[in-house]
């Protein structure tokens, strides 16, 4: 329910009501639903009114969109409101990665690992949407929003919090989870540090129209540019005005001079030249770069712009206080596991707080936090190692190391083996630790 008359008293309290935080209150609302776990969400934005056009995908050719693995399905199934997300999904059947200009290749089929899809791309509207209305009809969850935590006075079980927005201005809480993002102020009041490595890359957003319908494929192209993401997207307007489009997430050099450890052979192609393109020429250049494998591209979309980076907090949890999402780790792109991976984070925790409250113990104690880290510390490790040494790898224009990526391409190919870890981790379903003490 969406309540502003607060209580002076919760086990736990999520600061951030975004995809991360409130997927992580969705679990701990279906794990907990027996149980009088006491549960309060605080986002600063306004949450989502009532939309019955929520799963009209397509209706903006524009849309932003998130991809998510199939391991992001099962935890979404299990926080209860994948069947309402579902009808407005576009599904990743098939991934081709490929190297431009050269002989290296891979194709990952659904098929061959037994599910119905790799993965989902998911329009953020859509996504918000249901997930935001599936926090407003639970009866055992309190939202607030617009509101916000502006202090955090930690004591030895939990942490006092100072309160924006809500009926009360203070709240204690045995376990605060900060969800607030990459630019967290509340790490920063905390004294919690970041490492952060810069790529000197900027990803550039677009959605593109093609000739060709994409029958659930996505594509992974890695140019001398830089690697080129192509997600499936559900087809905009209707008749002759159909168009079949495709999400684009290409990651370009800062400036004109390196690129990666390895330069580019085209110069002209950095973030500011290419986003400033008219469209025309736009399209002729990615076309070069993407090739015709969905036929030609007849329209691009507004283009943006974001710097790539990879960023760690320095610490995860401290007694009464964890990290989840983008203010723990902030990935590249290039491997779409960023998402993916803070929704098994968010799992992790959610049962080791059940299952510490169904024992009366503080589910903000070092131990609990403790056994979270140990749960996931594996996983985020092999993610991250994952994502950096992709980036690295195919953004390095090199002949050397083209020519190795691309025998690497090829016997992951000749390989079942090589090629079935290679889609486990693309589906977010790497082995988990149990997470019982």
């Amino acid at each position: 329910m969406t309540d502003k008359k607060l209580n002076a008293e919760y086990d736990i309290v999520i600061a951030g009501g975004g995809l991360v935080g409130g997927s992580f209150a969705l679990l701990l609302d279906q794990l907990a639903r027996h149980s009088d776990l006491r549960v309060l969400l605080l986002d600063a934005a306004p949450m989502a009114k009532p939309d019955a056009k929520n799963g009209d995908t397509g209706a903006d050719f524009d849309a932003r969109s998130t991809a998510l693995s199939w391991g992001s399905r099962l935890i979404y199934e299990q926080a209860g409101f994948w069947s309402a997300l579902a009808p407005g999904v576009t599904a990743i059947r098939d991934i081709q990665v490929s190297d431009r200009g050269h002989f290296g290749a891979t194709r990952l089929h659904s098929a061959e690992v037994g599910v119905e899809a790799l993965g989902y791309v998911a329009e953020n509207h859509h996504l918000t949407c249901v997930l935001q209305q599936a926090l407003q009809d639970s009866s055992r969850l309190t939202v607030c929003a617009p509101a916000s935590v502006e202090h955090i006075q930690p004591l030895s079980d939990g942490a006092m919090l100072t309160i924006k927005g809500a009926s009360l201005d203070n709240i204690r809480t045995r376990l605060l989870v900060l969800a607030d993002g990459g630019r967290s102020g509340l790490c920063r009041q905390l004294g919690i540090t970041m490492q952060q490595k810069h790529y000197g890359q900027q990803a550039l957003i677009c959605n593109v129209a093609f000739a060709n319908d994409h029958r659930g494929q996505a594509f992974e192209r890695f140019t001398d540019t830089g690697p080129l993401a192509m997600l499936p997207l559900s087809d905009h307007g209707v008749g002759r005005e159909r168009q079949h489009r495709g999400a684009l997430v290409w990651t370009l050099a800062d400036s004109d001079s390196n690129q990666g450890e390895g330069k580019s052979d085209n110069a002209s192609c950095s973030a500011e030249r290419i986003l400033a393109l008219p469209e025309a020429d736009f399209i002729d250049t990615l076309q070069q770069r993407f090739g015709w494998r969905l036929g030609r591209i007849t329209h691009a979309g507004a283009r943006s712009l974001f710097p790539l980076s990879l960023t760690v907090a320095t610490e995860q949890i401290r007694p009464g206080i964890v990290l989840l999402g983008n203010v723990a780790h902030t990935l590249h792109p290039v491997a779409g596991q960023g998402l993916n991976l803070a929704l098994r984070d968010a799992r992790a925790l959610a049962e080791l707080i059940v299952n510490a409250h169904q024992t009366g113990e503080n589910p903000g104690s070092m131990a609990v936090l403790q056994a979270f880290l140990a749960a996931q510390s594996g996983d985020q490790a092999n993610t991250i190692a994952f994502s950096d040494l992709t980036t690295r790898l195919f953004s390095n224009a090199r002949p050397t190391l083209a020519l190795g990526r691309n025998l690497g391409l090829l016997l992951m190919d000749l390989m079942p083996p090589a090629k079935g870890w290679f889609a486990r981790q693309a589906m977010g379903m790497a082995d988990r630790k149990s997470i019982r003490r």
